[in-house]
């Protein structure tokens, strides 16, 4: 199981030493990749006082391109991975052309995790519409698809056009891995019908159990394989114990994992070391590396 680092995006700070410094730490302590979150716009909350968004205008998110193109030179092997583009809210080929980029800038090492989001002012700003962002993912997925399989392209949809175009580099990974987050009905049967992974991040309990078996049965429906499909689920591993956190990877194991991905946010860590030491006691029980 591929084991890997949530970059701790609204706890860190902003000095591009230090960011350097801690991707070379993850990678160094085994971890196999790094996750990063996406927000373009945060909003202020002043007045707006039935916010019940989980991030706001005063939460730190570096680009999540930018971020992975710097770390791509200062790494060797680290998969980055984007948990996850909000793909609705950005221009489809834009979002092709800036994935391609990293790949080949990072010799392949990009997985693509795109979700439909929450945050409707992110949209008004980005002038997108909120309303029908899940069915026109389907359409942007299907489009990153041929731009990075085909030199040149025309690709006529119900949103997108692309008339005799492509893009150049074209990307290592052909096409580049996409993975979904989220948690409707209408997500899990996307991850099934069209998803390479799915980032499924709860406890494993009944509730998931389930959903895994729904994915499943919707990857059968068109004629997948399901165990061709990563799951990746997320632990909080700034607390527990480290017998609490083998069990949990366990049970994950057991519902079908294929990844991990290892968070330290939200333990009121102050200086990336801290960050730093929960990944280190984490490495050392689940021997990672």
């Amino acid at each position: 199981m591929r084991i890997g680092a949530v970059f701790p995006q609204i706890e860190f700070t902003g000095d591009p030493i230090a960011i350097r410094d801690y991707a070379q730490a993850v990678e160094g302590m085994g971890y196999r990749h790094l996750l990063a979150y996406d927000h373009v716009l945060g909003a202020d909350t002043t007045n707006r006082p039935d916010w019940s968004g989980a991030y706001k205008a005063t939460d730190p998110f570096h680009e999540i391109f930018v971020l992975f193109g710097y770390l791509a030179g200062l790494t060797k092997n680290l998969e980055f991975v984007s948990g996850v583009v909000i793909l609705p809210q950005r221009q489809t080929a834009l979002v092709a052309k800036q994935a391609a980029e990293i790949d080949v800038l990072s010799g392949g090492c990009l997985r693509l995790g795109i979700g439909v989001g929450w945050n409707a002012v992110e949209y008004e700003g980005l002038d997108k519409n909120f309303g029908d962002r899940g069915v026109r993912s389907e359409e942007q997925i299907a489009l990153l698809r041929a731009l990075w399989t085909e030199p040149v392209i025309t690709f006529e949809g119900k949103w997108e056009r692309v008339t005799e175009a492509g893009l150049n580099p074209m990307p290592v990974q052909r096409p580049i891995p996409i993975w979904i987050g989220g948690y409707a009905e209408a997500t899990i049967k996307r991850v099934g019908r069209i998803g390479d992974g799915w980032f499924p991040w709860r406890a494993p309990d009944e509730t998931m159990r389930a959903a895994m078996d729904r994915l499943r049965g919707y990857a059968l429906e068109a004629g997948r394989d399901p165990s061709t499909i990563g799951i990746e689920p997320q632990l909080n591993v700034g607390r527990g114990t480290p017998d609490e956190w083998r069990a949990y990877v366990a049970d994950w194991q057991a519902l079908g994992a294929t990844h991990f991905c290892l968070g330290t946010m939200g333990n009121g860590f102050t200086t990336p070391d801290e960050h730093l030491a929960a990944l280190a006691r984490a490495a050392e029980a689940l021997e990672i590396g």
